[in-house]
């Protein structure tokens, strides 16, 4: 089964509506604003959304399920004075509408004041080009795809992976999706964003062995445009390959290690570091990383830039939810915490100024200091290259880390045997200061681009040798 990509050309389909989709959802905000007004709030904002999309899962040659999707949502904040109202609904009917603005003005009057509720300050908002126009970053790719061409593109990924090895006994299946959302923000201080966003994807995962052998590994390839997308018959053949590389593992005897987190694994390292400055966990005082900015996290080489406005970035954008204007900074430098990630109501909570967050960060991209893959395994000489991590366990407050772990044993620089049932285990204020390196080997599936991460030393809690 050949099933090729689609042309660029292909992708965009006969006709695109989007655009006045948006200039709907932005009128719709200016009425409930003035709705919101009218009704006595002192501020507003509203957030206005669609969102469509088409999903496939097939196993062993068989279509399983084909769904598609089109959801709308649209929230009412209001402030009356320091009191904060929010209600929500789907249906566009005028009587729907006035009902929203009303309940989340009741909810407003009934709560308590907040010192830190409202809009951000108004010369905070992000303002658009002369034209009006918000750019996009070339972020809206959507994909004509009728829903039988979706199937024959899972159906080739799972039968390229299935026929790659014959030690594939069985499959978990494989999926494809793709999707589109509009989106409209706007508030009370006349700020009114637009933006519209396209993902795609395509994935698979199989299993090897049999009985208490079998081993389930898989992969996936996600992109906002199709053309991005890796061939359906590669993602199955890789993770097949990545699959059958995973039979008949080995223990380790429990020990001290180094670890080396495989790029796809290592963002949650990231994530870790990200969760713990964020403005909820600091002004909850739920975090091991309290009072950290101007301190030493990370060793003097290391580095986190956050940028916002990179083409088809997955999280580019000109304004956070907040309407606050984005900007490209360095979160880390030098190995030293720059500043906390907030949004405005964390901001105020903790006496400080918003950084551009609310809603999370926009794309970082985190510092290599050494080469891909196989020069980090031959830097780490013996060790435990981690390609697969379980589990949640992870104390916010603490920083203590343990987590299931799978992967392969290194010796003399290459990979010898691969390894499962074992937890790898420390405390992550420990780990992020013993990061030897990170490789260029990055995964370019997330917002969060880092390539392998390399601690010099953890717990690796496997067998444990007999008296």
């Amino acid at each position: 089964m050949d099933k090729t990509l689609p042309s660029p050309a292909r992708q965009a389909g006969a006709s695109d509506d989007s655009q006045a989709r948006l200039d709907r959802l932005a009128d719709l905000s200016r009425r409930l604003l003035a709705s919101a007004r009218a009704q006595g709030a002192s501020q507003a904002e509203v957030s206005c959304s669609e969102e469509s999309g088409l999903n496939v899962n097939v196993r062993m040659g068989a279509v399983e399920t084909v769904e598609a999707t089109r959801d709308r949502g649209i929230a009412v904040t209001v402030y009356f004075g320091k009191r904060k109202g929010t209600a929500s609904t789907a249906d566009l009917r005028e009587d729907s509408l006035e009902s929203t603005v009303a309940q989340a003005c009741a909810i407003a009057r009934h709560t308590e004041d907040d010192a830190a509720a409202g809009l951000a300050e108004p010369e905070l908002m992000a303002v658009p080009p002369a034209d009006g126009r918000w750019p996009e970053f070339d972020g809206w790719h959507p994909w004509a795809i009728e829903a039988d061409e979706a199937v024959d593109l899972a159906l080739a990924c799972e039968q390229a992976g299935r026929e790659r090895d014959p030690r594939i006994a069985n499959s978990d299946g494989a999926s494809f999706g793709s999707g589109s959302s509009l989106g409209v923000y706007a508030n009370s201080h006349g700020f009114i964003g637009r933006e519209r966003s396209t993902q795609h994807s395509i994935g698979c995962a199989l299993i090897a062995g049999s009985g208490d052998e079998m081993q389930r590994e898989g992969w996936y390839s996600i992109a906002l445009a199709a053309g991005d997308l890796e061939d359906p018959a590669a993602i199955g053949r890789k993770a097949a390959e990545r699959t059958v590389s995973r039979l008949a593992p080995r223990q380790l005897a429990t020990g001290e290690y180094p670890v080396l987190f495989a790029s796809e694994v290592a963002r949650s390292l990231v994530g870790h570091l990200l969760g713990a400055v964020s403005g909820g966990a600091l002004y909850r005082r739920a975090s091991f990383l309290l009072d950290s900015v101007g301190t030493q996290l990370l060793p003097d080489w290391f580095g986190i830039d956050e940028r916002p406005f990179l083409t088809r970035g997955f999280r580019s954008s000109a304004y956070d939810g907040d309407g606050v204007a984005t900007r490209d900074s360095a979160l880390v430098a030098g190995g030293v915490l720059q500043h906390y990630v907030l949004g405005t109501y964390s901001a105020r909570r903790l006496g400080l100024q918003t950084t551009g967050n609310a809603g999370g960060v926009h794309n970082l991209q985190v510092a290599a200091n050494t080469g891909d893959l196989n020069e980090m395994l031959r830097g780490m000489g013996r060790g435990l290259l981690v390609t697969e991590l379980m589990g949640q366990g992870v104390n916010a407050i603490t920083g203590d880390y343990s987590r299931g772990a799978a992967g392969f044993w290194v010796e003399g620089g290459e990979l010898q045997y691969p390894v499962d049932g074992v937890t790898v285990a420390g405390n992550l204020k420990a780990m992020f200061k013993a990061i030897e390196a990170v490789g260029t080997d990055v995964d370019p599936r997330s917002h969060i681009a880092t390539g392998s991460i390399l601690v010099g030393r953890m717990t690796v809690a496997g067998e444990t040798p007999e008296d």
